[in-house]
């Protein structure tokens, strides 16, 4: 008996995913014990827009990361907040606003919405800075280099 091993070559193709429902994905350092926080947004997400979003995951990494990306439509990710850039980690609300503005534009988030861009400067640098506070590792573990945790 002989086998033939001309199978017809396998062809990879790229096509863009065409996502059904948003996902929301939320990149966090473990270095920096951020899973907790990360968690948090997650449920906040998914109490808020329930089957309005398809999945929001967590995504471990490291170096200080932080960033919260959505895929909907056959559009590549948007970043909606990056530590890095945007400084810091975002209040719910705020989060909150990008998705919505991304999934649904029109839909009003109620209180989430009532007193939106009423704040003062220093209100504002208050948050920046207890939102910067972290966790020191334990044991012997590794130190995050880019957090200084």
């Amino acid at each position: 008996m002989t086998m033939s091993t001309d199978a017809a070559p396998s062809s990879i193709t790229t096509q863009a995913i065409v996502w059904p429902l948003p996902r929301v994905t939320i990149q966090f350092c473990t270095q920096c014990k951020w899973l907790l926080r990360a968690a948090y947004y997650a449920q906040e997400l998914l109490s808020t827009f329930s089957t309005s979003l398809g999945e929001v995951a967590l995504q471990p990494s490291t170096g200080g990361t932080f960033v919260v990306q959505i895929y909907h439509g056959t559009a590549e990710a948007k970043t909606l907040w990056d530590r890095r850039t945007d400084g810091g980690f975002p209040e719910t609300k705020e989060l909150k606003r990008r998705v919505r503005d991304v999934i649904e534009p029109d839909r009003n988030l109620g209180h989430v919405d009532r007193d939106y861009g009423k704040k003062d400067e220093q209100a504002v640098n208050e948050e920046k800075d207890t939102r910067n506070e972290t966790a020191e590792p334990q044991g012997n573990e590794q130190k995050c280099e880019d957090c200084a945790t």
